[in-house]
């Protein structure tokens, strides 16, 4: 109770964040990303909600924001008060404890499950057995029963069922559970986000080996848009079926993404937009529109809009918008097959 009540000092914030104490101070000095209140006022005293907006600030600069630019953005977030912090991690950790005596295990028959009580709960709704022990190592911050978890999931009911069926659910839920009780802290959500991430990474590698001869997906997010995991949960899938992926990752500019087509060939492009803000459909034209191979016989890849920002709009020609992962990869198997049977032919 006394961090919450005095805070920490910076020694103990770089070591929380895995930064050094010269970065803390260089941030508090050059951009304002400082405690609300020192002690004596002079020595730096780091509240937990000083130290949610270090950690916006951490999260922003690793995904390339430029320094100046993340501060702003960090210090826009309002500063929770610590006792509500607190608060909110036993709400949270009471919830899932709630979803636990209520959820049925894995093989009971969608539907059927029971949901956490009106108030609190943990909104995990029908799940899987396996959420309710992801999230609650997520409240512990145990990121090795985390580990151990995903890995039994993915090995056990393959990449699409431990995607679909528990970490989405165990994201989403963990994720609303913040922002409807108004907590700034994000650690939870951070720490299941790079988990998942390093699963599906790490089954995206360990796939079958590929023709490297074959056209590629190509898999990126459009420019400004930073949410990666669903295009990690489609190339892990296609690595499973042994189709050859290239992955650019987060917020890929226009000019990197034309060059990324034009010098992969692909024989698909998957463009990940999370918001209508996000989503470029000229871009999304031009991609459709790109041809390569020899004359007379030049092509253009499939382009699948994939993630909700793309809503609201009738995909042009060359062009699909799958509902979810598991058609995503069979539009791309089906894809494959049909140029290997012309290639046959």
């Amino acid at each position: 109770m006394s961090e919450t009540t005095h805070g920490i000092t910076t020694g103990a914030v770089a070591r929380r964040l895995g930064v050094s104490p010269t970065t803390v101070r260089s941030w508090d000095q050059r951009y304002g990303i400082g405690p609300a209140v020192r002690a004596d006022g002079r020595h730096r005293r780091w509240s937990p909600a000083d130290v949610a907006m270090l950690e916006e600030m951490c999260r922003l600069t690793a995904s390339g924001v430029p320094p100046a630019e993340a501060a702003r953005a960090a210090k826009r977030r309002p500063r929770a008060g610590a006792a509500a912090a607190e608060a909110s991690v036993v709400r949270l950790a009471e919830s899932v404890e709630t979803v636990e005596r209520k959820t049925p295990p894995l093989g009971a028959p969608t539907g059927k499950a029971n949901r956490a009580g009106p108030g609190g709960g943990l909104p995990l709704g029908d799940v899987r057995q396996e959420c309710r022990g992801l999230a609650r190592a997520a409240v512990r911050l145990d990121g090795p029963a985390m580990e151990g978890l995903l890995q039994e999931v993915l090995a056990q009911y393959g990449l699409v069922t431990a995607w679909e069926e528990v970490m989405v659910p165990t994201l989403h839920a963990v994720g609303r559970k913040w922002e409807s009780s108004d907590d700034r802290y994000v650690e939870v959500e951070h720490l299941l986000s790079w988990h998942v991430s390093t699963a599906l990474r790490r089954a995206a590698v360990t796939g079958p080996p590929t023709a490297s001869s074959a056209a590629p997906v190509v898999l990126a997010c459009v420019p400004s848009e930073q949410h990666t995991l669903p295009l990690e949960a489609l190339t892990a899938g296609l690595a499973e079926q042994g189709l050859p992926t290239r992955m650019f990752g987060a917020a890929v500019p226009a000019e990197a993404l034309d060059a990324a087509v034009r010098r992969s060939g692909p024989a698909a492009v998957a463009l990940w937009s999370q918001a209508r803000s996000t989503a470029d459909h000229s871009l999304a034209l031009h991609v459709a529109g790109t041809t390569f191979g020899v004359r007379g016989a030049r092509t253009a890849p499939l382009v699948l809009l994939a993630g909700p920002g793309w809503l609201g709009r009738t995909p042009a020609h060359g062009m699909i918008r799958p509902t979810g992962l598991r058609e995503a990869l069979d539009v791309i198997r089906r894809l494959y097959g049909e140029q290997a049977g012309h290639v046959a032919g």
